[in-house]
């Protein structure tokens, strides 16, 4: 295929066009979202930064957060590139909620077994990868996660071997 015919494939394939309702609300998600982070940043204390307290780098996120937050509010009526929420938009969710459901398990059973079901799910279910390459890889990754934090690295991470 051609790059134009290959342009002009993605252009019919593509999801339609979210308006200017829907980038709002996402914006105001994400600066809901940010907002909040900031607040629980400060809680947890900022300190300076030749001596950083746990809240100062999420702090710093957060504000990012919020600045692209308020630019997408107040710029992003005129963007037509952005997609309608689709059946296909729950995969997006999925992905963030066996996110969490690993970092709620990290503390309880370690990381190996939560980091090797995310990365089945997200290679198999969101990736739709062979199961094949979806178990090879899944391993390999958790191997190389254990390998260099666990064993290079001797940090803190909750693990079970």
């Amino acid at each position: 295929m051609t790059p134009e015919q290959l342009a002009a494939q993605w252009e019919e394939e593509k999801p339609p066009a979210a308006g200017p309702l829907a980038n709002a609300a996402s914006s105001l998600v994400v600066l809901g979202l940010g907002v909040g982070a900031l607040i629980l940043s400060v809680a947890m204390g900022l300190g300076t930064l030749s001596a950083p307290q746990p809240g100062l780098w999420p702090f710093m996120a957060s504000c990012v957060m919020v600045v692209l937050a308020v630019c997408q509010l107040t710029l992003g009526r005129r963007n037509r590139d952005a997609e309608k929420f689709t059946r296909m938009s729950v995969a997006a969710l999925t992905g963030l909620a066996t996110l969490a459901a690993m970092v709620a398990l990290m503390p309880v059973i370690g990381f190996e077994i939560p980091a090797l079901v995310l990365c089945i799910i997200w290679m198999k279910f969101l990736g739709g990868e062979t199961w094949r390459s979806t178990l090879l890889v899944s391993v390999l990754v958790v191997v190389a996660f254990y390998a260099i934090f666990i064993l290079a690295l001797a940090t803190s991470i909750p693990h079970l071997f």
